[in-house]
Order: structure tokens, then C-alpha cells, then sequence
């Protein structure tokens, strides 16, 4: 639980300190008045880093420097971030200081902001993306996996667009190692969808009152139970093509998520507002696994997005929400207050 977090020299706020609740904290205030930037400062004490801009963007204009002092679960996290330092970015936690935020020192948080409302009908990246942070929330081996799989194709990619074209004799290394990276990346990823699955459709149901099924589809372009072999194979296969563009033309980092209503894709049968409401439930299913995978009770971020719902599934949504700390932003704190919520005013 976050008791506190002071911002200094962060975004809109020169010096400014905090203090929460245990229960729902109402964040209210105008547009462009600062209401997210208490979220990204939240995101940064946690997790390590903001999922709008980089770091040294989080200074507020025409400073050298930013501060951010939170009290999580009683221990004392201090953020700082300067222009003129490589890396910009320091953390220390009860007086050790570390360069990056040590994955056993993430504490797990369920963001919903206003640009998931595209997750389901965006570019597919996101969706990959969504999916990879659920999972490494829950499993720290998974991110380490998915950074090394990166590299390598990175690395992959810089040999692919070299003046001197390479040989499948010589990429054979680079294709062993992605692809038995690949095969751990695929596997792990149709092991939480499945688990997704599991608890999105009741979710839903309970959230929008209706009775559509909600389910997601992982679509690799290879078998999932043969992922590491076919994958190499299609790596020596298609390096005529990957060498004619440029880069790796297949893999996990390809790969996408369908999601799917009463059997028929969501880009062609869901309303506006279905679609909200499952991305609502994606987000409540999110909550509900990282609670009993990582034996852990996030904190739930909800960007501005409480007004878009209907009263029915605002109400629905606070009862999966009762026993998180939960921080939510809102221009009309009628929409979201009740006795138990503190309310913070821009």
C-alpha cells in the first residue's frame, strides 16, 4: 500500500506531497491539471519506469533534476532522474542504491488508462505488449527471457541488413539460440492466455449484465507445441526474405491475440460499448490472476476512464475493486465517491 509520494520537480509539480488511503483514493481535478502525472509518478515508484515518455521527460521544464520519495508497504523508495547523469535514473530503497529497479523490487500494479480502450482493435504490438507485461508482473523469469530474445533479434536484424550478406551457416548460432528463446516466450504466453480464459467470460458477464462470451484466441504463426523446431526451421527457410527486407519476418515478436464475441471477431461484431466493458473485465482478469499467481494484492491505476461507464458497471467494477488500493482520476469525483474513498484535489 502506497501511505505517501512526493513530487519534486516532476511534470506540473514544483514540490508537492501526497498522502493516501488504504481503500479508493479520488484524484479530481480540471484536464492538463496534473491528475496523471500522480499516476506516471506511481508507475515509475513501483515498476521503475512511465509508460508515456522517457525518463528525462518527467522533469518539469527548464529544471536539471526530478524527485520522487514514496512509502510503499513501509519502505522508502527514492527515485531521482538528471539531465546530465548517464543513466539519468537512480533508486534507492531503504538507503541501497541501484542503477535499474531490481525485478524482486517491482511491486505489481493494474493500470487502465484511456488508450487500452483501442487494445482490442489496435495494431497488435499492443496487445503483444499487454500480454507480456501481465506476464511479467507474475514472473520475472519471463521478462529476463523476452529482453534476451530482443537482443538477439536485434542482433539478428543488424546482421540481416549488413553490407556483407551472411550465409545460414553463419546465422545457424543466432537462429538456435531465438529460437529456443521463442519457444519459452510462446509457451509461457498460451499458458496465461489459457488462464485468461478461464475467468475472462464470467467477469464479463457480471461486469456488462449480458451473456456474450468473451474469449482470446494466441495466434502463432507456428504450432505452440512444436514452436522451438518449426521456428528454427523457418528461420534457415526464410532467410532469402529476411535478407530482402531487412529483418526477421517471423517469431513472438509477429505473433498476435484475436479476441473473440459469441464466436466472431470483436473488429466486426462488438459495439463501442462492449468493447469498453471487455476491456474492463481483461482488466479485472488481470487483477484476479496476479492476486493468486504472484500471491500478491496490486494496486489498480484507473486513468480517467470511471466516467465512461454506465452506473450499472461502475458499480460492478467497485466490487472487484473493494479490496485493492485503488487510485483513480476523474474531473467529476460525483462519478466515482462514496463514503470509504478519499478525495484529492487538484
Amino acid at each position: 500500500m502506497i501511505a505517501s509520494l512526493r513530487l519534486q520537480n516532476f511534470r506540473s509539480y514544483t514540490d508537492r506531497l501526497f498522502k493516501f488511503a488504504s481503500s479508493a483514493n479520488i484524484i479530481v481535478g480540471p484536464n492538463a491539471s496534473g491528475k496523471t502525472n500522480i499516476i506516471e509518478a506511481i508507475l515509475v515508484a513501483r515498476i521503475g519506469g512511465s509508460y508515456r515518455t522517457s525518463d528525462v521527460n518527467l522533469i518539469s521544464f527548464n529544471k536539471t533534476w526530478t524527485r520522487i520519495d514514496c512509502i510503499d508497504d513501509d519502505i522508502k523508495r527514492t527515485i531521482k532522474i538528471k539531465r546530465d547523469q548517464t543513466p539519468p535514473k537512480s533508486f534507492e530503497i531503504n538507503t541501497q542504491v541501484y542503477k535499474r529497479l531490481p525485478a524482486a523490487l517491482k511491486l505489481p500494479i493494474v493500470l487502465f488508462e484511456p488508450n487500452h480502450l483501442g487494445l482490442l482493435n489496435g495494431p497488435p504490438e499492443g496487445r503483444r505488449a499487454y500480454l507480456d507485461n501481465l506476464i511479467e508482473q507474475i514472473d520475472s523469469e519471463y521478462g529476463k527471457i523476452l529482453r534476451k530474445y530482443t537482443r538477439a533479434i536485434s542482433q539478428r536484424n543488424a546482421l540481416l541488413k549488413n553490407t556483407v550478406k551472411p550465409t545460414n551457416n553463419q546465422m545457424f548460432p543466432w537462429n538456435i539460440r531465438i529460437s529456443q528463446l521463442a519457444g519459452q516466450i510462446v509457451s509461457a504466453r498460451y499458458l496465461y492466455i489459457a488462464q485468461i480464459n478461464n475467468k475472462l467470460p464470467g467477469i464479463y458477464s457480471k461486469l456488462s449484465g449480458d451473456k456474450v462470451k468473451t474469449t482470446i484466441i494466441y495466434k502463432p504463426q507456428l504450432p505452440v507445441n512444436s514452436y522451438e523446431s518449426h521456428y528454427l526451421k523457418m528461420l534457415e527457410t526464410s532467410l532469402s526474405e529476411d535478407l530482402r527486407i531487412g529483418f526477421t519476418t517471423y517469431g513472438p515478436h509477429r505473433d498476435d491475440l484475436v479476441f473473440m464475441f459469441n464466436n466472431h471477431y470483436s473488429n466486426t461484431y462488438a459495439s463501442r460499448g462492449e468493447l469498453r466493458t471487455a476491456i474492463l473485465a481483461l482488466k479485472v482478469t488481470e487483477l484476479e490472476i496476479i492476486k493468486i499467481q504472484a500471491k500478491s494484492n496490486p494496486i489498480v491505476l484507473l486513468d480517467d476512464v470511471y466516467s465512461e461507464l454506465d452506473s450499472f458497471r461502475r458499480k460492478a467494477l467497485t466490487g472487484y475493486l473493494k479490496t485493492n488500493q485503488t487510485f483513480i482520476t476523474t474531473t467529476d469525483a460525483d462519478v466515482v465517491s462514496s463514503n470509504k474513498s478519499a478525495i484529492i484535489k487538484l
